[in-house]
């Protein structure tokens, strides 16, 4: 039976798990069972608690052996640039979207819902947060709260720092190497639950949600999902046809086992593992995988910090009966495409949103209206996240010549979990 599995396709794994999931998420809210739906909330926790619990130590060592490995790459400083310079373009891009859409479908007009019975949120943003959140308090800090961006920045001092001692620290970088080895074999053990995951991550979203919370809001639930297809499914494509000369099919052949996944476990930084290997599977070279997906993970949000709160700032305006003006919709694009950082180590776009709020003087109790519908919100914004975190660095690499494009052309017809013909991927344990 096991063996019979491992022959499906892992992609093929994961969308069995999708509809099985959706079916028994559905079977639990029609007939009311109480421990079913419990049952998949268990399953689904458990898969993205493991999946996280990989995420610091995978982090760190990643980018302190990536550094290191540095010292022979010439072009190390201008990948980096043109990465956050592409990280800033298709932000600017989605949030343009994001604020085209609201104009067009008003999706705050005519909804029936009490502002005053709002209430902010408990997890608010500003600018301070975005600030003072890259450096940590201290180093056990980061890895304990999994604030993904203070470990990205501790490694990167770390792998400067061994980068320049040189031959005295090879013992460090070697033992930081064999981490990496550990933790990688470890987190494909995990990896391989993902279509267990998926069914309990979906089919908890479906028995505790269902559809009917969509009503009051089905205008503007429409409107996100609408600009999230856009910019994953148009800008995107666009892109990789445009600027990387690539062929947009293969990448979502590559990718979509990541996509997939984070569409239901509605987690960036749970997915980067699994994204990071579809990067590398797409032809990306690891040691520039290795920098970029974290980095991406924690600051590359195109739904949840461009599409999503321009769509929620204007709803809010038009339900509080406030005007925005064109200030107000440039404010917008640049809090999208420079504070999406103020959201690293947390889950969802509250933060985001309410850094968008309170920087345009709008009633931060309107993010409580729209809380009832946020994990089903979640959902299409994470994927196009995690899109978006891979489709960067593909472009990058394409661009400065260092993309395999054999590999790349062929991403597709490997499957996720199992290792290269060209051996660029690790093996993973029988």
């Amino acid at each position: 039976m096991a063996s019979a599995l491992r022959r499906i396709p892992f992609s093929v794994q994961i969308l069995l798990g999708l509809v099985l999931g959706v079916a028994l998420g559905f079977l639990a809210r029609a007939a009311d069972l109480t421990w079913l739906t419990s049952t998949l909330d268990t399953v689904g926790g458990l898969f993205v608690q493991l999946l996280k619990l990989a995420v610091p130590p995978l982090v760190f060592t990643a980018i302190v052996v990536s550094v290191v490995s540095l010292r022979g790459v010439a072009n190390a400083a201008r990948l980096a640039v043109k990465t956050l310079l592409w990280f800033a373009v298709t932000a600017l891009i989605a949030v343009s979207i994001g604020i085209g859409l609201g104009l067009l479908t008003d999706p705050g007009r005519g909804v029936n819902l009490d502002p005053a019975g709002a209430t902010a949120p408990k997890t608010t943003g500003s600018w301070i947060d975005f600030l003072t959140g890259i450096v940590p308090t201290n180093p056990v800090g980061a890895f304990v709260e999994g604030n993904v961006l203070q470990i990205v920045f501790l490694a990167l001092v770390v792998g400067a720092a061994a980068l320049l001692v040189g031959d005295p620290a090879e013992p460090f970088v070697a033992l930081n190497r064999s981490l990496l080895s550990i933790v990688q074999k470890a987190l494909w053990w995990v990896i391989r639950l993902a279509p267990i995951g998926t069914l309990g991550l979906i089919g908890n979203a479906v028995a505790s949600y269902g559809w009917d919370l969509l009503a009051p809001l089905a205008k503007f639930t429409t409107a996100v999902y609408v600009g999230c297809a856009l910019v994953l499914f148009v800008v995107y494509p666009v892109l990789l046809a445009v600027a990387g000369k690539l062929n947009p099919l293969r990448f979502f052949a590559g990718a979509w086992p990541a996509i997939e996944l984070a569409f239901v476990s509605r987690s960036s930084v749970g997915t980067m593992p699994v994204t990071q290997r579809s990067v590398e599977r797409l032809g990306v070279p690891r040691e520039y995988a290795s920098f970029a997906v974290p980095f991406g993970a924690t600051t590359k949000m195109d739904g949840c910090a461009a599409i999503y709160p321009a769509l929620a700032a204007i709803f809010v305006a038009q339900v509080f009966g406030v005007n925005l003006g064109v200030t107000d919709y440039l404010l917008i694009a640049f809090v999208s495409v420079v504070g999406s950082a103020a959201t690293a180590g947390l889950t969802g776009a509250i933060v985001m949103l309410t850094l968008t709020l309170s920087t345009l003087g709008l009633p931060l109790a309107g993010a409580g209206l729209l809380l009832a519908i946020d994990p089903i919100l979640d959902m299409i914004r994470t994927a196009t996240n995690v899109a978006g975190q891979a489709v960067v660095p593909t472009i990058v690499a394409a661009r400065e010549g260092t993309l395999d494009r054999a590999a790349y052309d062929s991403a597709g017809k490997r499957d996720l979990i199992e290792p290269a013909e060209t051996g660029r991927l690790d093996p993973v344990p029988a």
